[in-house]
């Protein structure tokens, strides 16, 4: 005999109907809604091609809110963060490269400067006099 458990108990939804949670039933009942409604009301004044794409985007919203969940966040959760992120919270990013090896022999390449700068002088000097 063998029993299934979710690996996350917290993931556990209780199906209500064909698998669905309230949610889910919910959102997909006002998608059906609104797509049945636009193409009723619309279907005597435009194209049927321009109407199933009416239906298709006035449903669309209600099937994103019910189904899809990222990092665990329902769509509302994730359009309320990605409004902060965008344009509540804006911020710029200064992105800089950081050479450790260049840092940790700074003391090295300041040296051999020097010496190229006095060898240089001792050049300029000796080609004058």
């Amino acid at each position: 005999m063998e029993i299934n458990i979710n690996k996350d108990i917290r993931e556990y939804t209780e199906g209500v109907f064909f698998g669905l949670n309230i949610r889910q039933l919910i959102c997909s009942g006002c998608a059906i809604a609104s797509a049945v409604g636009i193409y009723f009301g619309m279907r005597e004044k435009i194209s049927q091609d321009a109407i199933t794409y009416l239906c298709i985007a006035a449903a669309l919203p209600f099937a994103a809110i019910g189904f899809i969940k990222y990092n665990g966040m329902p769509m509302e959760k994730i359009f309320v963060a990605w409004f902060k992120d965008c344009f509540l919270c804006p911020r710029k990013l200064n992105c800089r490269a950081n050479n450790i090896y260049k840092e940790a022999l700074k003391d090295y390449f300041d040296a051999k400067e020097k010496e190229a700068m006095n060898a240089q002088e001792h050049n300029d000097t000796a080609e004058a006099g």
